[in-house]
């Protein structure tokens, strides 16, 4: 993880230089936003979340699934690798973006059920404690958590070309959906430890805590952005009903 943290960060900054040196422009936040998720899944992959072994592990969980994902997904990581590159490779990308499989993928709901129904399953079947005695699933859950969250965050924003760009209300009502369903389950975690487990009353407590309201300021978060989408889009059709008012106006006169 902390080895795809940092390439992802170096290759994308090295796409940036690429495209300034042609005199092509990309704005500087992207590039902060991109670096910074990429640092958080950097310190979430070497440990570095503070607390008891259940908040510790929600932490990373957050970090991973919702906060990185999304940082990412705002700095249009498929935007960029489509300007960079040329010939074949780019049309290969484009194609691929565009499939009907990555589609469903990325159609809202689909999403939705791939990425909490994952989280249901990690932590209200005996799935968690598995991962304690095999290494292997341990190392397997949090590259599928940062894809999951990824493609979730991907889905409800879709800022990066897509096959179908769906509606706000889609996209929005998917947010809400996903939104109750991890709060539910963090309220579920508050008063009943994943089963085979057995953490402190404290500690499982102060992790639920941090997972229902952690995971609430990433999804505000989410919602700010539909809301920039929504007054964008708002402006820019209250621009056109006014210039064909104005043409039919110059018409009549």
């Amino acid at each position: 993880m902390a080895l795809l943290a940092l390439g992802g960060v170096a290759l994308y900054l090295i796409a940036t230089i690429r495209l300034r040196r042609r005199g092509d422009a990309w704005p500087w936040p992207r590039n902060v936003s991109f670096a910074t998720g990429g640092i958080s899944l950097l310190v979430a992959a070497l440990g570095g979340v503070p607390g008891g072994e259940f908040t510790a592990h929600m932490g990373q969980h957050l970090i991973v699934g919702m906060a990185s994902p999304l940082l990412l997904i705002l700095a249009r990581p498929l935007t960029l690798a489509l300007r960079v590159m040329n010939g074949r490779l780019r049309r290969n990308l484009l194609r691929a973006s565009r499939s009907r499989g990555v589609g469903w993928l990325v159609f809202p709901p689909t999403a939705t059920v791939v990425d909490i129904g994952a989280l249901w399953v990690l932590y209200r079947t005996g799935l968690f404690a598995e991962t304690d005695d095999n290494p292997w699933l341990h190392a397997a859950v949090h590259p599928h958590v940062l894809v999951a969250g990824s493609l979730f965050t991907f889905a409800v924003c879709q800022l990066d070309p897509v096959r179908l760009r769906n509606g706000l209300v889609l996209r929005a009502g998917s947010l809400i959906a996903a939104g109750a369903a991890h709060a539910v389950l963090a309220k579920t975690l508050y008063n009943e430890a994943p089963p085979g487990t057995a953490f402190a009353a404290t500690d499982l407590a102060r992790g639920a805590e941090l997972m229902y309201y952690g995971g609430d300021l990433v999804e505000i978060s989410l919602a700010v952005v539909l809301a920039v989408q929504w007054y964008a889009a708002s402006g820019r059709e209250l621009t056109r009903a006014e210039r064909a008012l104005s043409l039919r106006s110059n018409l009549r006169e």
